[in-house]
């Protein structure tokens, strides 16, 4: 298992209806298509020997890597030093022009020398369907073209330089699989290159050089132009917008629909059992997204984002656990009917390797109040729903009053049974004390006298029964000891004063027990069994919620200190997946959304929270007094 490249040696490439990660050693090891959530054709980060890859490295054995992104894109670049020169390939996908669906996709390969000679080696091996359908190939003069599942991708070459040697290719035509193999030789100011295309209008054809050079300065144009659209100027800038960047290359364009994480079955746990395919769009991810971009500046998303949102209340689709469905496909559909890619090994043996989630179908209350919280701030800042869309939220939200108080399974999905989760009980607050807010400010119709009732009895449920005094702390469901750090945004949604005793308490309880040199754990797993075997690393996402939490009580110090150390573990090109083990590899699936959504939150919360201290001259650490209080 050894010869599995870590799970944070990759970069992503994407052209806003999917995406490819490329590992150090220059390998697409995994490339779904047409969209995120299409089975892969490249799958090798889940099963070397048949998930399919295409490779592109020098022919020596010995070199040494280094890997960027082209400043403010995501346009990647692995660089290879050799005894004999340098090189670099610069892999990116052309953006999809406008929000319509499409099958047509390219992968360009840029093959550069830069110094001495290098000769590249290339391997395409690709398997239809999860490795499940075989293809064939056909060779050409300028390429090939390999045919499965009734999908053909196209090779297109690059002009070769005139100066240079010939590139020398080997087909392999079987009936069930095979690739192609080059070896591109090249001196220093020479390039060549590669596009890999889906569903190609015509046959290979040869790309010239003032084309290829098109191709790449178009994609440097529009992420730089996209980027330049964020208004945040505050501390950690390159890595918040790293993290937009991220974001913005897990969005499905023809719908706004952010996937979770463009990967599925990479594992939690290595050799155990939570693997599960993330590569769909959660009403909470979704919802969490509005809040990020619209601090960034970034209103036209945020308004794409809500759309899609609005489009998911107003069809309450969802089955007989509740009008929303939990997550979705890119397109708004809900069928996700979970398998096991049983012919697979899995990263590094870590069986089961699922497709599809069967957590679709769970009931998780906390939805309605993570929705309604980003359509209210949504509507704070100019983006507002439409009377149809609000008649329908209104009846979501009539369901919620005769609903809410009922046991669910919970944020992080638990196969363990349910629950009175209370942080479901939290976000069902939100969720009534939105709406009202709403309707008064908006002058909408609506049962407010029976929304504010449900909502005040939440409010007393949960200062009854969630909190335990023996722990001082709220805890993870009624009846339980167990602290859950998804209640560290208690203070953050106002249900409590970020300086309230009762927060306070709350907030050292998880310092001493779920809270590992700044790093958190969702819950303790062996005090809360979720119905799965093994143990999971710290989840980063809750790291930064940690750090929001200290930042509003004030401890500034402190808070600056977890965010910093937490960028220590991205990885080299500033991503993280969703976990980070003992040891400090990164774990789970690839980057995740959601990591990335509350690194941009943290951040500004943090950022404003430093700025008033420093206007207030209050001193920033472990002894300050009279904190900041929360904006």
């Amino acid at each position: 298992m050894d010869d599995y490249p870590l799970i944070a040696d990759h970069g992503l490439i994407g052209d806003l209806q999917t995406a490819a990660l490329v590992s150090t050693d220059g390998t697409i090891d995994w490339y779904c298509c047409p969209r995120f959530d299409s089975p892969s054709l490249f799958g090798a980060l889940l099963d070397r020997k048949n998930g399919g890859h295409f490779q592109v490295r020098p022919v020596q054995d010995e070199y040494s890597v280094k890997q960027l992104y082209h400043p403010n894109t995501a346009i990647l670049i692995t660089r290879f030093m050799t005894e004999d020169g340098a090189g670099e390939v610069v892999d990116f996908m052309p953006v999809s022009e406008g929000t319509t669906a499409t099958r047509n996709h390219r992968i360009v390969r840029m093959l550069r020398c830069v110094r001495g000679q290098m000769e590249f080696a290339v391997e395409i091996e690709p398997r239809f369907d999860y490795g499940r359908k075989p293809h064939q190939i056909h060779g050409f003069e300028r390429g090939a073209v390999f045919s499965g599942d009734g999908m053909e991708l196209t090779v297109h070459t690059v002009r070769e330089p005139e100066d240079s040697r010939p590139a020398r290719i080997s087909r392999v035509e079987t009936g069930g699989g095979g690739g192609v193999h080059a070896w591109l030789p090249l001196k220093a100011g020479q390039q060549r290159g590669l596009v890999l295309e889906s569903f190609a209008d015509g046959p290979p054809r040869e790309i010239g050089t003032a084309e290829f050079q098109k191709l790449f300065d178009d994609t440097v144009h529009y992420w730089r132009n996209w980027l330049g659209r964020s208004q945040y100027t505050g501390r950690w800038r390159e890595a918040v917008e790293r993290s937009a960047i991220t974001l913005k290359l897990m969005t499905y364009a023809p719908s706004g629909a952010l996937v979770a994480a463009p990967t599925a079955g990479l594992p939690e746990q290595l050799g155990g059992e939570r693997n599960w395919d993330y590569r769909y769009t959660w009403i909470r991810d979704a919802s969490f997204s509005v809040y990020a971009l619209l601090k960034l500046g970034f209103t036209e998303e945020a308004g794409v984002f809500i759309g899609w949102l609005r489009d998911r209340v107003s069809e309450k689709a969802g089955g007989k656990e509740g009008p929303l469905s939990i997550m979705y496909r890119v397109d708004g559909s809900s069928d996700l009917t979970e398998d096991v890619l049983e012919h697979w090994e899995g990263y590094r043996g870590s069986r089961p390797v699922r497709i599809g989630n069967g957590a679709a179908d769970q009931l998780q209350l906390d939805i309605y109040g993570e929705a309604l919280d980003s359509i209210y701030f949504a509507d704070q800042r100019g983006i507002q729903l439409d009377h149809k869309a609000w008649i329908s939220l209104g009846t979501i939200i009539d369901w919620l009053a005769e609903h809410w108080d009922q046991a669910d399974e919970g944020i992080w999905e638990t196969r363990g049974g349910r629950q009175d989760f209370t942080y479901g009980r939290l976000m069902s607050w939100v969720a009534f004390d939105r709406a009202v807010r709403l309707s008064m400010e908006r002058g909408r119709p609506a049962s407010l006298e029976r929304w504010i009732t449900e909502r005040d009895l939440i409010y007393q449920q949960i200062m009854e029964r969630g909190w335990n005094p023996e722990r001082h702390a709220f805890v993870q469901h009624y009846g339980s000891d167990v602290l859950d750090s998804s209640l560290l945004r208690m203070s953050t949604v106002g249900f409590l004063a970020p300086h309230d005793p009762m927060w306070l308490s709350t907030l050292t309880a998880m310092d001493e027990e779920l809270v590992s040199d700044s790093l958190v754990y969702r819950y303790n797993p062996s005090a809360s069994p979720d119905g799965l075997r093994g143990a999971e690393g710290t989840f980063s996402l809750c790291t930064f919620y940690y750090v929001d939490a200290l930042a509003r009580a004030g401890r500034l110090d402190q808070a600056r200190l977890a965010f910093e150390k937490m960028l220590t573990y991205a990885n080299h090109l500033g991503m993280f997946s969703e976990e980070v083990a003992l040891t400090g590899e990164q774990l789970g699936n690839f980057p995740q959304a959601f990591t990335h959504l509350g690194l941009i939150d943290a951040a500004i919360t943090l950022d404003a929270m430093l700025n008033r201290a420093e206007r207030s001259g209050i001193t920033v650490g472990p002894r300050a007094t009279s904190p900041p209080q929360a904006a």
